[in-house]
C-alpha cells in the first residue's frame, strides 16, 4: 500500500446478510464506516436468493451448502474455489479480516499466509457452546482445537467484551487480545419509542409490567431457561406479560411453551425500538452471547436487564446498578429477579434510567474505529507476530 492508496481490505464472513443476526449486524456497520473512510472493501461470503437485508459494500458469493442439524436457513461454507480466489486475486487486498471460524476462514488465512499479507480475526459467535443444545456436546473439544488453531493463525484477535477476551485467552485462542465492542443507534433505540398505542394493539394494557425477550428464536438463546423462569414466577402469583421480539426454527415450541405470551414477530428499524421501548425489563437468560447487542439495545430504551452472568452481559450490566446477574441456569434465580422488578416499580424505573445513562458511552463510529487503528497498525508492521 503506498501512502497516497486507498487501504485494501479482504473481509470473510460465515454470514453476511443471509439471514439477520447481531454478528453481521456489526459486520456491515463496520464496513459502512470503513467505506465513509476511504478503506477500499471487498467482502466475501455465501449468500442465498433469498437475503435478509441488502448488503454494505460489495459482496462476493462464496460456494457453500445447508448448514446441517435442522438449521438448512444457514449456510456452511465449502471453501475458496477458483472464481473467489481470481476475484481476491484482482482485488489484491492489503490485509485480510476473518470473522468466522469455518472453511472460508481457514481457506482464507491460508491465502494471506501464501501471499505474505496480515491477518486480523475478530471473533463473534460461541460456536462450541451451541452443540450442547442439540445432543453434540462430544465434539466440543474438536470445535476447540480448530478455534485454537484459527485464532492462533492470526496475526491479531479482537473479542467483542473484556470477558470473552478472557474465556478466549484461557482456552489458548490468543494472547493479549484486543476489544471491538458493538455499538448503539440511539435514533431508533430511545425510551421516546415507548408506545402505549402499540402495546393496546397487541393486547398489553397500561399497567401491566411486561418482560420481553428479544432475538432469534433458536435453542442456544436460552428459551428453555426464559421458559422455566417465567413459570417460576407464574407459581409464585407475580402478575405480568411477556412479549417476544423476533423469529426462528423454534418459535412454535417457544409458543407452546408460554401460551400466554404475546408473539410480535419479527421487527426493524424504528418498529423495532418501539417494540423494545414499549416493554418494561429485558429478560435474556443466554450463555451464547459475546457481546449482548439485544442487552444493550434493551438499556438504550431504559429498561433494567435481567439476564444471565455469562460473556457479553456480564461486561454491560452493572449488577445492582442497571439491571441483575443471575447465575447462568438458575430459572428461580431468574425469578427472583424478574419479580423484584415486576412489584417495585421505582426500583425498575431506576435501574432503566442508569443502563440508558450507561448505553451512552457505545458510538458505532467510536467503536469501529478500534478496528480501523488496528488494520492500520498491522498493515504498517506493527503487531506482526506470525
Amino acid at each position: 500500500m503506498s501512502a497516497s492508496a486507498p487501504l485494501r481490505v479482504a473481509l470473510f464472513s460465515g454470514n453476511y446478510n443471509y439471514v439477520r443476526d447481531g454478528a453481521n449486524q456489526a459486520l456491515n456497520r463496520l464496513v459502512e464506516y470503513l467505506l465513509r473512510q476511504g478503506v477500499a472493501v471487498r467482502v466475501y461470503s455465501p449468500t442465498t436468493d433469498t437475503p435478509s437485508f441488502p448488503p454494505a459494500g460489495d459482496l462476493v458469493s462464496a460456494p457453500s451448502m445447508p448448514f446441517p442439524l435442522g438449521r438448512e436457513e444457514y449456510r456452511f461454507s465449502t471453501g475458496m474455489n477458483a472464481r473467489v480466489r481470481a476475484d481476491l486475486e484482482r482485488f489484491a487486498p492489503d490485509l485480510i479480516h476473518v470473522s468466522a471460524p469455518d472453511v472460508l476462514g481457514h481457506r482464507a488465512v491460508s491465502w494471506a499466509k501464501a501471499h505474505g499479507l496480515p491477518v486480523l480475526a475478530t471473533m463473534h459467535t460461541r460456536f462450541e457452546t451451541y452443540f450442547h443444545y442439540y445432543g453434540l456436546g462430544f465434539v466440543v473439544p474438536v470445535i476447540e482445537a480448530i478455534l485454537r488453531r484459527f485464532y492462533g493463525r492470526a496475526d491479531h484477535v479482537l473479542a467483542p467484551s473484556q470477558s470473552m477476551a478472557e474465556v478466549m485467552e484461557a482456552k489458548g485462542q490468543g494472547s493479549q487480545i484486543g476489544i471491538w465492542a458493538r455499538g448503539i443507534d440511539t435514533t431508533i433505540f430511545m425510551p421516546a419509542r415507548r408506545s402505549p398505542a402499540w402495546r393496546q394493539a397487541h393486547g398489553l394494557a397500561d399497567d401491566e409490567v411486561v418482560i420481553g425477550f428479544l432475538g432469534r428464536l433458536v435453542k442456544e438463546k436460552g428459551l428453555d431457561v426464559f421458559v422455566r423462569a417465567i413459570r417460576a414466577l407464574e407459581a409464585r402469583g407475580v402478575a405480568h406479560r411477556v412479549l417476544v421480539i423476533g423469529d426462528g426454527p423454534a418459535r412454535d415450541w417457544f409458543a407452546a411453551e408460554l401460551p400466554g405470551a404475546v408473539f410480535a414477530g419479527f421487527q426493524s428499524g424504528p418498529d423495532l425500538g418501539r417494540a423494545v421501548a414499549s416493554m418494561d425489563v429485558f429478560f435474556n437468560p443466554s450463555v451464547t452471547e459475546t457481546f449482548g447487542n439485544v442487552t444493550l439495545e434493551a438499556m438504550a430504551c431504559a429498561l433494567p436487564v435481567v439476564a444471565a452472568r455469562a460473556t457479553g452481559s456480564s461486561n454491560l450490566v452493572s449488577d445492582g446498578e442497571t439491571g441483575m446477574l443471575v447465575t447462568p441456569d438458575d430459572s428461580e434465580g431468574f425469578a427472583d429477579a424478574l419479580g423484584t422488578y415486576c412489584t417495585d416499580s421505582a426500583l425498575r424505573e431506576a435501574h432503566g434510567r442508569a443502563g440508558l445513562l450507561a448505553s451512552r458511552a457505545y458510538d458505532w463510529d467510536a467503536v469501529n474505529a478500534v478496528v480501523l487503528e488496528a488494520y492500520l497498525q498491522l498493515v504498517g508492521g506493527a503487531g506482526r507476530s506470525r
